[in-house]
């Protein structure tokens, strides 16, 4: 692993050495080098975004009903404490789920049915773009007409 002359490695500050620096904390990078802790590599991190899409897809078909944690988990064929991980990471960047704990509680999304015509600056349909095909965009239908759709409007082609 790389070092400075100081002895730390690059990936500290995502770690949370701003303590002991006095830099600012940055963002906490997810992705990186199996030799950090903490860190998850591409290739198991591809697992999570699909699982996640897939929450929110059975979510969002279901909505406005709630869905309990064991039926998210059966459809996802994981545990629903992977399914509570999954979805506390995506309410965290800002997914509205709601959770209802007890008797008839679970999770449900705050989803519209359509939405309104977007405007993304080319630099953000790319960075869209290259999300989808990291994930892989044939993973579900959603996804492939997705990027189809951002492929022709970043062509000047009508989608």
């Amino acid at each position: 692993m790389a070092v400075d002359a100081g002895g730390h490695s690059p990936y500290q500050d995502s770690l949370g050495a701003a303590e002991t620096t006095g830099r600012p904390r940055g963002p906490r990078r997810l992705v990186g080098p199996a030799s950090v802790p903490g860190m998850v590599q591409l290739h198991q991190a591809v697992p999570i975004v699909e699982r996640q899409h897939a929450l929110i897809e059975e979510l969002r078909a279901r909505a406005p009903r709630f869905v309990r944690g064991t039926d998210l988990a059966t459809r996802t064929g994981t545990t629903v404490r992977t399914v509570e991980r999954d979805l506390a990471r995506l309410t965290e960047a800002g997914v509205p789920v709601r959770v209802r704990r007890g008797p008839g509680g679970g999770y449900r999304i705050n989803t519209r049915a359509s939405l309104p015509p977007l405007t993304f600056t080319p630099g953000e349909v790319s960075a869209l773009i290259a999300s989808l095909v990291a994930v892989g965009p044939y993973v579900s239908a959603t996804a492939q007409t997705a990027l189809g759709k951002l492929l022709a409007a970043l062509a000047g082609e009508d989608a």
